[in-house]
């Protein structure tokens, strides 16, 4: 059809269109939406089904004093080569659900709503996953800081999963509730002492301590990963010859701490022995090509560990459409 036939009839189209009173398509227009769809990603470690549920993110502020060791303009470097801002570290919240064919175990429990606005979601999106609070069978904490607890129950103190058992790890139950240890804290530390007695002070006869290398439900064993927090812990999931290694806490954003593991960020508790747990179980997963899951790492939070001179890459996994 010669060009000018074209044109004409497309005229033609809309002068009709216009005539009949039907809007025309270039003119049409939609609300923005505002907000993205639920934040869930399956996944499958042999017959084992991994449910990563978002919580949302907190925008950490950070100043000079972010990381002990290393110059603050070096900082801001890594920052800025990872295009993230020089003033805040985007740290998202990730609870890792576990389904082993007889149980729903869940690892870590988020922030409750009660750390940022912007953090708070796991619920709606478990809801989202299909998935009812009751039905879990064990929550697993790795650690006692609030963004891994507070989801244990809501603002109103009742507990979230009313059905679960609450495994803690004994070494980090052990240094939180010493009374002794609340009455030396620093004023930074003396709020996470507090929060612990809040969320564990009037079910500690129900839960559960349990130590590393304990097989924690079937397929589930617990490593220590020390430095972080005293107790802190990762976690082996394996299921037929498959396997994934949970960081935890071992290493926060990975284009900072995987690429830099000899940095100490001042939310290591014990920075030098936080180090040595980053760069073993970060060699671990990289010479083992296993696959990880980091609780801060970017959504759905899991992925590879590549070593190289400076450090390590962190890859993270292709989205996949089926299981």
């Amino acid at each position: 059809m010669p060009a000018m036939t074209r044109r004409a009839l497309l005229a033609g189209t809309a002068l009709a269109a216009a005539a009949n009173g039907l809007p025309k398509a270039a003119a049409a227009k939609a609300p923005a939406a505002g907000k993205q769809a639920a934040g869930i990603y399956r996944s499958k470690i042999g017959e084992f089904e991994l449910t990563a549920i978002y919580d949302g993110i907190w925008n950490r502020p950070i100043d000079q004093q972010f990381v002990r060791n290393a110059p603050f303009e070096e900082v801001e470097r890594a920052l800025a080569d990872s295009f993230l801002p020089s003033d805040t570290l985007p740290t998202p919240f990730t609870p890792l659900l576990v389904n082993t064919g007889s149980k729903l175990v869940l690892l870590d429990t988020g922030s409750g709503g009660q750390i940022a606005p912007t953090a708070g979601t796991m619920l709606a999106n478990l809801t989202a996953a299909g998935i009812d609070p009751k039905s879990i069978d064990a929550i697993v904490i790795s650690h006692f800081h609030p963004d891994h607890i507070n989801g244990i129950k809501t603002k109103d103190g009742e507990l979230t999963f009313a059905n679960a058992e609450i495994l803690v790890p004994a070494p980090e139950w052990a240094y939180w509730m010493d009374d002794a240890g609340l009455g030396t804290a620093t004023e930074r530390l003396k709020g996470n002492f507090l929060n612990v007695r809040r969320v564990f002070a009037d079910i500690a006869k129900a839960v559960r301590r349990y130590e590393p290398g304990e097989e924690l439900a079937p397929g589930i064993s617990a490593i220590a990963a020390y430095g972080h927090t005293p107790g802190h812990m990762a976690f082996a999931i394996a299921s037929g010859n498959h396997g994934m290694l949970v960081l935890s806490d071992t290493s926060f954003q990975p284009s900072l701490f995987a690429r830099h593991p000899e940095w100490q960020p001042v939310f290591d508790m014990d920075g030098s022995m936080a180090v040595a747990t980053r760069k073993k179980l970060l060699d671990r997963a990289a010479a083992d090509r296993m696959l990880v899951q980091g609780y801060h790492f970017p959504f759905p939070a899991s992925g590879y560990i590549a070593r190289d001179a400076k450090g390590y890459n962190f890859v993270p996994v292709m989205w996949q459409a089926s299981l």
